[in-house]
Parts: C-alpha cells; sequence; structure tokens
C-alpha cells in the first residue's frame, strides 16, 4: 500500500510586525533579501546555462510505488531566521537542523562544529563528534563520485587526493551570488517527523557563507543522485509535495515524502503537466508555461512563443519572467489599476501604487498556465507585495529578467495556499489549491 511522510514547512524572514504605519516588513531589510532573490536568480540562470548531461538513478516506478511510504514534515514561515524562505526542522544524528527547503540544491548541507567560517544559526551546530551514527564518507566511494557528478558534471575525482583515496571526501558547493559551503561529505541518520533514514549522505560544511539567514543549511530537493528525494526513493516512491503557508498566518504548512494524496487537504483536484525532461537540466524542475491571465484577461499570446520552459523552485522568493511576458503581464496589471495612483519602485518590483486610505481594493486574479492547458491560480496574497503598512507602497510581486534567453523562475511568494506535486519517476507536476494551515 503506497503512503506519505509530511513535514512542518515554515516561512523564513523577518518579522512582519511593525508601526501601524511606514514600512511593514522593515524596508531596508526586506530590500535587501530581495535584492539577495535577484542575485539568486541570476545564479540560476548561469547554472542552467552550465550544467551538462548527468547521470539519473534508474528505477522501476511502478514497483517503487508499491513499496512507498509516506512522512509528513512541518513546514513554517522562516521569518523569525531573516529569510523570506521557508524551512523545516529535521533530526540529525540525535541533533536538530532548521534547513531551507530548497528544491533547486543537488545536496542537503548543514554547518558543523568546528567551523571555520559560518554563518550565524539559531540552532546549535551539528558536532560530528557527538554523534555514534556520524563516519566521513571516503574518497573511494559511489557518494563522493556522484558529488562530482552533481557539481560539476564530470566524474574526475577533483574532491579527492588521489595519493590517498580512503581519505575523506571533501565538497565545495559555490554559486555566483557569493554564497558558499564547503565541507567534507558525510552519512548520518536523518529523522523527518519519526521516520528515520539511516546512511543519508550529506554535507558536514565547516565554512559557510551567503543569504541563509539563521538557519543551520539546505534541504536540496533537487534533481540530483545525492538529493534528498533521490535517496529515500526506496522508502518514497520519488514523490514528495509541498504546502507553503502564509507568512501572516503564524501556521505551518507541511512537505509530503511519498505519494499518498489522502493526507493532503486540497479543495480543487489536481491537475498535472509534464515534467520537462532535459538531460542537461542539472537540478533543477522545469515544466512549460503557455500562458498567463491577469483579471480573467489572456496576456498577449506572442509573449510565449519561443520563452514557454520555466523552473519552479522553492528557493527563489519572487517570480521572475523574461522581459516580453513581463512587460505583456505588467501592462495589463496597469490597465486594470489604473485608478490608483502609482508609487516609487522597491528593490527589484518596478510596479507600485500608493493605495493609503483605501478599505478595499480589488486585485485582479493571476493564473499561471502550464502544457495541457492546466491552469493554476495565485493566491491573492501572492499578486501585490506590501510594503508599506499604510499601503503607500504596494508593488506588483512580479520581476522582469535581463534576457529573452534567460528562463522564467516561479517563486515560493506565488506558490503559496497550493499543494505541488513532484511526481519525479512520472515526470509530472501536479498543482491544487490547498488552505495550508496544519498548526
Amino acid at each position: 500500500m503506497s503512503g506519505a511522510t509530511v513535514l512542518e514547512l515554515r516561512h523564513h524572514s523577518s518579522s512582519s510586525g511593525g508601526q501601524s504605519r511606514g514600512r511593514s516588513r522593515g524596508g531596508g531589510e526586506a530590500g535587501g533579501l530581495l535584492a539577495s532573490d535577484a542575485t539568486r536568480v541570476s545564479s540560476l540562470q548561469r547554472r542552467v546555462a552550465s550544467y551538462g548531461p548527468r547521470i539519473r538513478p534508474s528505477s522501476s516506478a511502478a514497483a517503487l510505488a508499491a513499496e512507498s511510504k509516506l512522512t509528513q514534515v512541518p513546514v513554517t514561515s522562516g521569518a523569525k531566521l531573516r529569510t523570506l524562505n521557508y524551512v523545516a526542522t529535521v533530526g540529525i544524528g540525535g541533533g536538530e537542523a532548521t534547513v531551507i527547503v530548497d528544491t533547486a540544491s543537488e545536496l542537503t548541507w548543514v554547518q558543523c562544529a568546528p567551523c571555520d567560517s559560518c554563518h550565524d544559526q539559531q540552532d546549535p551546530l551539528f558536532d560530528p563528534a557527538s554523534s555514534p551514527s556520524y563516519a566521513a564518507v571516503p574518497c573511494n566511494t559511489t557518494s563522493c563520485d556522484a558529488l562530482q557528478l552533481a557539481i560539476t558534471g564530470m566524474s574526475s575525482g577533483q574532491t579527492c587526493d588521489q595519493l590517498t583515496p580512503a581519505s575523506s571526501c571533501s565538497y565545495a558547493l559555490s554559486y555566483r551570488d557569493g554564497s558558499y559551503s564547503r565541507g567534507v561529505l558525510a552519512h548520518d541518520r536523518l529523522s523527518l517527523a519519526g521516520e528515520d533514514i539511516e546512511g543519508f549522505v550529506f554535507g558536514c560544511g565547516t565554512s559557510n557563507q551567503g543569504p541563509f539567514g539563521g538557519t543551520s543549511g539546505l534541504m536540496g530537493l533537487g534533481r540530483s543522485q545525492l538529493s534528498l528525494i533521490s535517496q529515500t526513493t526506496d522508502q518514497f516512491g520519488g514523490v514528495f509535495s509541498y504546502c507553503l503557508p502564509l507568512k501572516e498566518s503564524g501556521t505551518s504548512g507541511s512537505l509530503v515524502l511519498g505519494d499518498d494524496s489522502s493526507v493532503y487537504r486540497n479543495s480543487t483536484p489536481i491537475v498535472y503537466t509534464t515534467m520537462v525532461s532535459d538531460p542537461t537540466q542539472g537540478p533543477f524542475y522545469f515544466l512549460n508555461m503557455t500562458g498567463i491571465t491577469v483579471g480573467g484577461e489572456e496576456v498577449e499570446p506572442s509573449a510565449f512563443s519561443s520563452s514557454a520552459k520555466a523552473i519552479i523552485d522553492s528557493g527563489t522568493i519572487i517570480t521572475s519572467l523574461v522581459p516580453s511576458v513581463y512587460s505583456a503581464v505588467r501592462a495589463e496589471f496597469l490597465s486594470q489599476l489604473a485608478e490608483y495612483p502609482q508609487a516609487p519602485a522597491f528593490s527589484i518590483l518596478d510596479t507600485c501604487f500608493n493605495l493609503t486610505g483605501l478599505r478595499e481594493v480589488q486585485v485582479p486574479s493571476l493564473k499561471l498556465v502550464f502544457q495541457g492547458g492546466v491552469e493554476v491560480e495565485v493566491d491573492s496574497k501572492g499578486v501585490l507585495y506590501v510594503v508599506s503598512s499604510d499601503a503607500s507602497q504596494v508593488c506588483l510581486a512580479l520581476a522582469p529578467l535581463k534576457s529573452e534567453y534567460d528562463t522564467s523562475i516561479i517563486g515560493n511568494y506565488q506558490q503559496k495556499n497550493l499543494r505541488v506535486i513532484f511526481d519525479t519517476l512520472g515526470s509530472q507536476i501536479g498543482f491544487a489549491q490547498e488552505t495550508c494551515d496544519y498548526i
């Protein structure tokens, strides 16, 4: 009988409390976080271009589905940990780590003691010496080779000393935004809401810097041999899903590992679109976005003629669109909100309005259309970004990319209150409306 595992998802960013007037998110801090998000988007564009062919594990989908189990992990806003991303708390080696849920990362990593250079985190550092089940991964192993494949696309053994092949397998994850994690590859027991994964391979980072807030590291959910999804295919059948809560709700969403949809609370039927297969895609999840409607009006179809491919990503905040698509969407929003005065741009958000003194504003609906005619309506609170609590600066929560040759990215701000399902063996991505208030 197939099943699933569910984790609590929390949103990770600065507190939304504040004054009755003025900036509700701490203008400087929020602007900095959005600027970091833009840098991540640029980094993802370069990573898409740099990836070569990858080796994928091959398994029988039917056989694995018959064996799969389920676990559900709470996911919450990372607000208290100074990030606009979502976080989950997992157990590792007997301790706990709060990590960013990231579908574009190849490897799960946490900061480890002794730490040479680490960002500040809320939880205690993971200490390998305190875990009897911890062991470093040696160089002459398939896991070390898989790490090299995930990072560079080549089995070159550059992470090891060729003269001492039994030495520990080191790793260095570097991103174009300047963030990085470096350390050794290791394995230990991973606990997900009571479900133990023995011998889980992860990065034990002793030098880590970047916009990770107060988290312990990243949960790698991408398409690589060392991601959490690939390592648990035997248990969970290569299927996972999440429901991201509204930051303002103070509640938890969930990350479900496994294919048992009975644990979902969706209010609409699940609709699936094809997961685009691309041998050069790296760890990313691609789909074809074929249209957008704003307030029921279809955006100019010609904008999608050569730019359908998009990445769906839990670690990017704001959805970024190629210039032609963004311009068409922006024009439609400006047309439908023409009665409201415009306000200055904010960080990467260039379409803003002054809604001061208004009790009610009719926000145009935003629907994303994917291959197969699959329509996904964005939650109303994922359409506009409220910069100022007095509503003097409220911005369209979308941003333009620099080039038509870039790849559009669907960020987590537009995925709130949706059940998003990734079926890696069936090569499909599902969507359903769901109120993400598990706790």
